[in-house]
């Protein structure tokens, strides 16, 4: 069973997760090259940034820090094709930012990456049919445990294992959704989902939720963040 481990090459990303998804692209195709990120930070390490500046693709770049925005403004500058906008995303607003800023409703890439209610949002996003998501999920709580924070639309994350949603949680909505969940990065952040119609295309194969976990490798607490309980679901 080919994996998409061997394929993880560090660009601009967090971990690996360039190379993966050049792999993943090279296999599928691209349709409009358009990518969609929020929760994007200052733009220097994200998933989006490779494929903007170094394979001319376009799209849209959401941050809600106000002085995020603005150095990714500055860097990106040369970059007109990339949208910047400082938004604040919810699952109550994600649709509306998407029909503002032109997002078509099918697009190669959407990285959600929020830190707490990324299943949610997800979620709320099932109108549109994205070929390829990435999305960090909760390594704290491994296959099977089932776990979605509780959503408030004002959280934000304190630097402990209370945010986002579990693996399996995570398989269980991308599977509604039409989504074949195909394998994590190796540090245990960020899980890739590919359209089930692009599965056989791809030559990568469905996981389990058990066969695709890694555990968190990427801070000071058993690999992790410093252990935190809150209200949350079991779905």
């Amino acid at each position: 069973m080919d994996v998409l481990n061997r394929y993880e090459k560090r660009v601009f990303s967090q971990n690996g997760e360039d190379g993966i998804i050049e792999e993943m692209f090279s296999r599928i195709g691209t349709t409009n090259r358009y990518c969609v990120e929020f929760g994007v930070g200052d733009g220097s390490e994200c998933m989006i940034k490779n494929l903007v500046t170094q394979h001319g693709w376009s799209g849209l770049a959401m941050e809600g820090d106000l002085n995020s925005c603005k150095k990714m403004s500055a860097d990106y500058a040369p970059l007109p094709q990339l949208m910047i906008k400082c938004e604040s995303i919810t699952r109550e607003n994600i649709v509306s930012l998407f029909e503002d800023n032109g997002v078509p409703k099918e697009f190669d890439l959407l990285s959600i990456d929020i830190d707490g209610n990324d299943y949610w949002v997800w979620q709320a996003l099932s109108t549109y049919t994205p070929r390829l998501v990435v999305i960090e999920y909760n390594a704290a709580f491994p296959p099977p445990q089932k776990m979605v924070i509780e959503y408030r639309p004002d959280f934000k994350w304190g630097g402990t294992t209370y945010f986002g949603a579990s693996l399996s949680s995570l398989a269980i909505l991308g599977n509604r959704l039409g989504y074949a969940l195909v394998g994590t990065d190796s540090k245990g952040v960020n899980a890739f989902f590919l359209r089930h119609d692009l599965l056989r295309q791809s030559g990568f194969s469905e996981l389990t939720p058990e066969q695709a976990y890694h555990p968190p490798r990427y801070g000071k607490y058993e690999g992790g963040h410093p252990h935190q309980s809150g209200p949350h679901l079991e779905i």
